[in-house]
C-alpha cells in the first residue's frame, strides 16, 4: 500500500480556505487538472454519498464518491471509484485547522492507496506533485494568496 501525505500553510483564515474546499464539486474553479464537475442525480455537494463525475483536462473521466464531511472539523474525505489511472482502493483525506499565528490555515491532504507492481514510486510522486502540490499553488492563485 502507498501512503501519500502533503501539507502546507495559507496565507488566509480557515475558514475562507473551508469555504473554498468543502464544495466537494467546486475543485473545476480552481484545480487546474479539473476541466469539468458534476454532481450524478443533482444530489448536494455536501451531501455524504455523493458522487462527482468530473473530467480532467486531458479528457479522462473519473468518479468519487464524499465519504465523510464535517463543517466541526474542517475535513471530508473521499474515494475514487473511477479512474483510468491504476490508483486502487483510493481513499482521501482533507484537513484544514487555524494555524493561530497570523491567522493562517493549515491544510493536511493524504492518501493511501494500491497500485501495480512496481509502479509505487511513479504513482505515489503523480499525487503527491500533480494532484495534491498542484492543488495547494491552485488555491494560493485562486484566492489570490502568495506563493509559498
Amino acid at each position: 500500500m502507498v501512503k501519500v501525505v502533503k501539507s502546507t500553510v495559507l496565507d488566509a483564515p480557515v475558514e475562507e480556505v473551508w469555504a473554498v474546499l468543502r464544495d466537494f464539486n467546486g475543485h473545476d474553479q480552481w484545480h487546474p487538472a479539473v476541466a469539468d464537475s458534476v454532481i450524478d442525480r443533482r444530489q448536494p455537494s455536501d451531501k455524504v454519498g455523493c458522487v462527482r463525475r468530473f473530467h480532467l483536462v486531458d479528457g479522462s473521466e473519473l468518479r468519487e464518491q464524499l465519504l465523510t464531511l464535517s463543517d466541526a472539523d474542517m475535513a471530508f474525505s473521499y474515494c475514487l471509484l473511477e479512474t483510468p489511472v491504476p490508483l486502487l482502493n483510493y481513499v482521501a483525506h482533507v484537513r484544514l485547522a487555524p494555524v493561530t499565528d497570523g491567522d493562517r490555515t493549515f491544510w493536511l491532504w493524504e492518501s493511501r492507496f494500491d497500485t501495480p507492481k512496481g509502479r509505487e514510486t511513479e504513482l505515489q510522486t503523480m499525487v503527491a506533485e500533480n494532484i495534491y502540490q498542484g492543488g495547494f499553488d491552485a488555491i494560493r492563485a485562486h484566492m489570490g494568496l502568495e506563493a509559498a
